[in-house]
């Protein structure tokens, strides 16, 4: 009989810690939370001191039993579930449900699934740190009740279905006031000045080289709004007398990224993947947990992550070394490893970056292994670390200053050509970092040898039309920088945030960037008005600062909520009481009625959205409302699965070309398709992704 009994969160992670610890210990998976809040209520008891009223979640009772009997027959029971608050709440509520003697618990801790970090937290198992598991229990219940008491007043007062929550009504006030700036923003006109100049000697254009007005040589700035003031300027240009006043060389070293922690990885999958937050979270995590790699088994290919440390182990730092010298080079190694100082507000999470856990393993090595999307965001990971620990990349950066004498009027302008040549390439030869802009990448450019005193040929002036613009919106990887700046939200709420905001319809996506809609307008404005502590990014960002105090055990749980409580009540009663109905104009589709030909428009009601005709009342055409998954009917090829209300107001989702293709499923399919069998994914107990033909599964994040 088995003694050991080792509880983790999914099958996936059990399968790679059953081939590391071998057959004396009983695997069992607790398939994330295994207690939670009640859905159908607040489940708090506000006059008892906020005490959680927590309920084995609905499907888990069988499993609960099966856990409990394993428990029972073990001598030892180990905790292997995620090193952060989230995976310490669940062990805890693990010890809690079971009821075993607590002496027989030991919590072991990992950031990667490998034979020497597994063998080391089994042989150091430590308690249970119960401050991790009240911060985790403080948020939850701040979120609760944040979400169960303005939520129904939503409901109330603009219309059913709505949610406001603690961090994701921040995340959108931000959202819309970018919008709120665009839209006020009024675009102004203003003309630049290229010269195309060319040494003394050599005046062909072949041989020439651009430069920019900078402004005037004592320092006053030039500002051209019209294309008169730009002819003009140009005209006096086109006589003035150009010699190069001062040139400037230097040698710049230029440092590489550190490796990812949570945020920054999935700002990168968005901007070199176009990976979304959620997307790159739930491949981090099947990355994570382990993959089959044929005859090896199972294999944790990278750390844990959800993390804000870029701190990275010292055997890592020497395989990195050791592996660069090997492949590129001993003059690609760094004389010291390098590491790197945290920058993220109340860095808290798993103490270590995101990094392959063997940096020999090479992403083209594993490629067979791997379906398409979990080898791209590991080759991502890969190169950044192995980036991280290459030398300086080094650049000749030569800028050259040039005065313009005009002779009518007597006037003096100062242009400024600059260059940066690659002299060694170091990291970049095997990563560069992304941008959040559209801006050009920098290529190398080469200026002729000038010297101070030489005298330029003038082949042309350029003036060039501009318009100022405004802040750009949000994208995905902005807004988690956004968020990480100011210290809201933690690694591993970002990715639900950016989802809740899309599930909840406040936000589109609109040409890769995120757009506020109506509903998320009016929203926040009335958040605004009525509960301006939940908007207010300062706020937000204590009660993040204050939550890390908990995990430290430097403050109680109960008072941090009772701080907050007492003035977010009395905002409940004056909503109450003071808000009016707010009325959200229907959207109007591009769909006529085929009664009467008027637009159709998206309609709510009980029961969810439909189409109507906009000629209502003397229209009253309607038809499901079809809410499109991403996925492809399997059953005829050509329709969408969409998501659909059944008479029992159940939720199912079918083709859209019934009648003509009857397929229908209960529950929601995921665009990505299984990774082994190719078919279609759905979701399982609301926090795993289960394939609908095989028996391949892993955790949503």
């Amino acid at each position: 009989m088995k003694n050991n009994l080792v509880i983790v969160e999914s099958p996936a992670k059990a399968r790679t810690l059953a081939r590391i610890l071998g057959g004396t210990y009983d695997l069992k998976a607790s398939m994330g939370h295994i207690r939670d809040l009640p859905k159908s209520q607040l489940g708090v008891e506000i006059e008892n001191n906020f005490s959680p009223k927590y309920v084995v979640p609905r499907g888990k009772n069988k499993l609960v039993r099966e856990l409990k009997e394993a428990a029972k027959g073990a001598s030892v029971i180990y905790l292997a579930t995620d090193p952060d608050r989230e995976g310490e709440a669940i062990s805890w509520h693990l010890v809690e449900i079971t009821r075993s003697d607590s002496k027989r618990f030991r919590r072991v801790v990992f950031h990667e699934i490998t034979e020497e970090a597994i063998q080391q937290a089994f042989k150091h198992p430590r308690e249970i740190d119960m401050g991790l598991v009240n911060a985790q229990q403080a948020r939850r219940v701040l979120d609760r009740l944040v979400g169960y008491q303005i939520s129904p007043l939503l409901w109330r007062k603009v219309r059913r279905g709505l949610s406001a929550g603690r961090v994701q009504s921040v995340a959108l006030r931000i959202i819309v006031d970018r919008e709120l700036e665009i839209e006020k923003f009024v675009s102004e006109e203003y003309w630049s000045i290229e010269a195309e100049l060319a040494k003394q000697e050599i005046s062909d254009a072949a041989a020439s080289f651009r430069a920019s007005l900078v402004g005037h040589l004592n320092g006053n700035k030039v500002q051209l709004h019209d294309s008169e003031e730009a002819d003009s300027l140009k005209n006096r240009l086109d006589k003035a007398v150009f010699s190069v006043l001062k040139v400037k060389a230097r040698t710049v070293n230029r440092q590489p990224p550190p490796p990812f922690i949570t945020s920054t990885l999935q700002q990168e999958a968005w901007r070199k993947l176009h990976f979304t937050a959620e997307q790159t979270m739930a491949l981090a995590q099947q990355l994570y947990e382990g993959l089959s790699l044929g005859d090896e088994g199972s294999v944790g290919l990278i750390t844990y992550m959800r993390t804000d440390s870029t701190h990275v182990a010292r055997p890592a730092l020497a395989e990195s070394r050791e592996y660069i010298a090997e492949k590129y080079g001993k003059e690609y190694v760094p004389a010291h490893a390098r590491t790197f100082s945290g920058t993220v507000k109340g860095a808290q999470e798993a103490h270590e970056a995101i990094r392959p856990t063997r940096v020999h393993r090479e992403p083209s090595q594993i490629k067979r292994f791997l379906n398409t999307n979990q080898y791209h965001l590991y080759d991502l990971i890969w190169k950044r670390m192995v980036a991280s620990q290459m030398a300086v990349a080094v650049f000749n950066n030569v800028t050259i200053d040039i005065e313009a004498k005009c002779k009518e009027p007597r006037a003096n302008y100062l242009f400024r050509a600059a260059s940066s040549v690659n002299r060694f390439p170091g990291y970049i030869l095997v990563y560069t970092e992304g941008r959040d802009t559209d801006e050009e990448e920098e290529r190398d450019s080469r200026l002729p040898a000038l010297s101070d005193g030489d005298a330029l040929a003038l082949v042309q002036i350029i003036p060039a039309q501009h318009f100022t613009q405004p802040l750009p919106r949000y994208t995905e990887a902005t807004l988690i920088k956004t968020l990480e700046h100011y210290g809201i939200g933690r690694p591993s709420t970002y990715a639900p945030i950016i989802s809740t905001l899309r599930e909840r319809e406040y936000i589109v996506k609109y040409d890769g960037s995120l757009k506020p809609t109506e509903l998320g307008v009016i929203i926040t404005g009335l958040l605004r008005q009525y509960f301006p502590d939940i908007v207010d990014i300062q706020f937000t960002a204590r009660m993040e600062n204050e939550l890390d105090e908990i995990a430290e055990q430097k403050r109680d749980w109960v008072g941090a909520v009772q701080e907050f409580y007492a003035p977010f009540q009395v905002n409940l009663g004056k909503a109450a009481t003071e808000m009016e109905r707010v009325k959200i104009p229907d959207e109007v589709t591009e769909e006529k009625c085929l009664q009467c030909g008027k637009p159709m428009v998206v309609k709510n009601g009980r029961f969810g959205k439909f189409i109507a005709c906009s000629g209502y009342p003397e229209c009253k055409f309607t038809r499901s409302f079809q809410k499109k998954t991403g996925v492809k009917c399997p059953k005829c090829g050509t329709g969408d699965l969409v998501q659909r209300i059944s008479k029992k107001k159940k939720t199912f989702y079918g083709c859209s070309n019934y009648p003509q293709c009857d397929f229908v499923m209960n529950t929601k399919p995921l665009p990505d398709p299984c990774p082994k069998c190719g078919s279609i994914l759905a979701v399982f107990r609301d926090k795993y992704a289960r394939c609908t033909k095989c028996d391949y599964r892993t955790k949503l994040t």
